[in-house]
């Protein structure tokens, strides 16, 4: 498994649209992407911090959902939203899985 933490700061006042977008980029998934789980995250102490949790079978698959034209092409609107309403780009970490279990509800 492999995974990647993304972290973005929402600009003030935009608190509000950012289910839209994580419900856009959850539409934008193709089937057999690799993708295992998704996870999103605003801190407490600062709402405005937004992570990311992206879990995926492989590397090898989660860069090629990346490049994925379908994917790509129904992004477009989303990535235009985000530039509204996060401060600056993302950042990334890249992340090998140690361990990674389910335990139920």
């Amino acid at each position: 498994m492999w995974a990647q933490l993304i972290s973005m700061r929402l600009v003030e006042g935009s608190e509000g649209e950012l289910s839209g977008v994580l419900e856009a980029i959850e539409a934008s998934e193709q089937p057999g992407s690799g993708l295992l789980h998704s996870f999103a995250f605003t801190e407490q102490a600062d709402p405005r911090q937004v992570h990311v949790l992206v879990v995926f079978e492989s590397e090898e698959q989660a860069r090629a959902r990346e490049n994925d034209p379908r994917r790509q092409e129904t992004l477009g609107p989303v990535r235009e939203k985000m530039a509204e309403i996060f401060e600056g780009p993302a950042t990334f970490a890249d992340l090998d899985v140690l361990v990674g279990r389910s335990y139920g509800r």
